[in-house]
């Protein structure tokens, strides 16, 4: 799984390509998923159990679900695509990667099933992009509204869900969180995260892919090499962030 030229096919199988908007869409439901109530507690916590490399790649994937199912609604799934590949390069080389940032003026549409849902993803991974850039500890809790979102816009909702809890159940294993929270100073407190071993795309969406430090490391790699550095305007080359 060397681009996102192709979708995964678990993505195929929930339906996501091609299906209609037929989602339902309102004020309440987008405001809950920017910021939703503490009653996913069980989610969180496997969240904030996966490593900081870990919650970058599962952000990554789950904004490939949320591309995969609007790639033919609207022009503004290729920024997504992009922000996507932006988020694999910082797993591996963050120093090539630029803000992904978004609505910096709040003029950018956010009403309607098309628009909204996009508007909440991207600012979504814009927060996570923000914290990852600060080296909070924090980082793994902003990916519940996205994971939320991912679900409610997903036509096969039962195979997104076996995914997600299978995916999870797999991060907290191969690549638990190297810190406690409760031993965390303050929120100030700034986590380096480049000793992690690094995760890849074919480790959410490839069903006979088998994980190791050095298969992970080579996918990645490819990965990351196939960009292209001038037409993303979220990547770049070190120079150009001295």
């Amino acid at each position: 799984m060397k681009s996102i030229e192709k979708a995964p096919k678990i993505i195929r199988e929930a339906k996501s390509i091609n299906h209609p908007i037929d989602f339902k869409w309102n004020g309440k439901i987008m405001e809950k998923l920017i910021d939703p109530a503490e009653n996913h507690d069980k989610l969180e916590l496997a969240l904030t159990g996966i490593s900081y490399k870990a919650s970058l790649g599962l952000t990554a994937a789950l904004l490939e679900w949320i591309y995969w199912r609007y790639k033919n609604h609207t022009e503004s799934s290729h920024e997504m695509k992009q922000r996507i590949e932006a988020l694999w390069c910082a797993v591996s080389n963050p120093e090539y990667t630029k803000p992904l940032v978004f609505d910096l003026n709040m003029n950018v549409s956010a009403s309607g099933p098309i628009d909204g849902p996009l508007w909440v993803a991207l600012m979504n991974v814009r927060m996570i992009d923000v914290l990852r850039r600060k080296g909070s500890y924090y980082l793994q809790s902003e990916i519940v509204g996205l994971a939320l979102l991912a679900r409610h816009i997903s036509p096969k909702k039962k195979i997104f869900n076996k995914w997600l809890k299978s995916t999870l159940k797999q991060l907290n294993l191969l690549f638990p969180c190297r810190y406690a929270y409760d031993h965390l100073d303050s929120n100030n407190d700034v986590y380096n995260p480049s000793a992690e071993p690094v995760i890849c795309r074919d480790f959410f969406f490839d069903p006979f892919y088998k994980y190791t430090i050095k298969s992970s490391e080579i996918a990645i790699k490819t990965f990351v090499a196939r960009l292209d550095y001038e037409v993303n305007p979220f990547l770049c080359f070190p120079s150009e962030n001295n």
